[in-house]
């Protein structure tokens, strides 16, 4: 009985350390790019024993989309869904828990960037983005806001776009914009911490009415 356990416990180990090793390669050189070979030699398994768990790299790459998706809306869902948190709060609060993921894992954004232009219907398809972010309590917030004549914009999409925007585009540009203005990693890091705080006013500024 106990060796069942090991064995079983192996084999969970094994996917796991295939899963991990997807998740980094897919992130650095995108789905197109990668070859299997590239993520059994990133988890240091032959090739044979990679094909045994996961039977393509489509099927490999699906499960590493939606789960690093998924954690990434759900961050946002628990936020927007908040029914005692302000819209000024719920702004605040997404500058801060993305910051700090992007900061962690600083691929995320390109990867994602990549993938959805590639295949939008596939997300769309795993994950009731939709569904959510109409219902959400952040939507209510939104349409209240306006209707007592506090934000101008009536469409709360302008309100997601500007503010997601203002957090990930810095990173995704980030190679760029430490080279044009000779900044290095900590630096870039401690501007974004700036940023938690500079997002939240900047935010308000656009969509509040005049």
């Amino acid at each position: 009985m106990a060796k069942a356990k090991d064995s079983d416990k192996k084999d969970f180990s094994t996917e796991e350390k295939i899963k991990e090793a997807a998740r980094i390669v897919f992130y650095r050189k995108g789905f197109a790019a990668t070859r299997t070979r590239d993520i059994a030699e990133e988890a240091e398994i032959n090739l044979a024993l990679l094909n045994y768990y996961f039977r393509s790299k489509q099927k490999l790459f699906e499960i590493i989309m939606i789960e690093t998706l998924s954690g990434f809306v759900r961050n946002m869902i628990t936020v927007l869904n908040d029914e005692k948190t302000n819209l000024d709060d719920k702004v605040s609060e997404i500058a801060t828990r993305y910051i700090d993921l992007i900061t962690k894992e600083p691929d995320i954004p390109t990867f994602i960037v990549a993938e959805i232009r590639s295949n939008p219907d596939l997300l769309l398809n795993k994950l009731p983005i939709r569904e959510v972010l109409m219902n959400s309590v952040f939507f209510k917030q939104h349409q209240q806001a306006v209707a007592e004549g506090k934000i101008k914009e009536p469409n709360p999409l302008h309100f997601l776009m500007n503010l997601i925007g203002l957090i990930v585009f810095p990173f995704i540009a980030k190679p760029l914009l430490m080279g044009a203005s000779d900044t290095n990693a900590a630096a870039f890091n401690e501007m974004m911490e700036k940023r938690k705080t500079l997002i939240p006013v900047w935010i308000k500024a656009m969509m509040q009415a005049e």
